[in-house]
């Protein structure tokens, strides 16, 4: 039996979809109780989880960092990030580094890689 889309999903949902990166529970529930001031952490929480176990939403999760979530909708999977260390803001990069394999050693083969970058936004500068 499909899901029933309450408001609270729905709210989640547009809080994922207008994000400029993946966002922590608590800034997906800052975002949508813009929509539905009557949301709990609680509700956040099991609805990603949720989200996550249909393939609607992704746990994206950077080195030293809680997981964070975005939607899955999205054009281009690969994706990179910027972390702001002054409002733990992650933004997306588009784009990649071209061939990182040529700084493999040696016989080594690289599967995959993340790249995640440190700073400030310019909302923090």
């Amino acid at each position: 039996m499909p899901e029933t889309l309450t408001a609270q999903r729905v709210a989640i949902e547009a809080a994922l979809e207008s994000a400029v990166g993946p966002l922590s529970p608590r800034a997906v529930l800052e975002a949508a109780r813009r929509e539905v001031p009557s949301l709990c952490l609680a509700t956040v929480y099991r609805t990603l989880k949720k989200m996550v176990a249909a393939g609607s939403v992704s746990m994206v999760e950077l080195a030293g960092q809680p997981p964070r979530y975005e939607s899955s909708q999205i054009a281009n999977p690969h994706r990179h990030h910027f972390l702001c260390d002054a409002c733990d803001t992650v933004f997306d990069l588009h784009g990649c580094v071209e061939d990182l394999r040529q700084l493999l050693p040696r016989g080594f083969r690289m599967n995959s890689h993340d790249i995640t970058l440190h700073g400030q936004c310019p909302n923090c500068r």
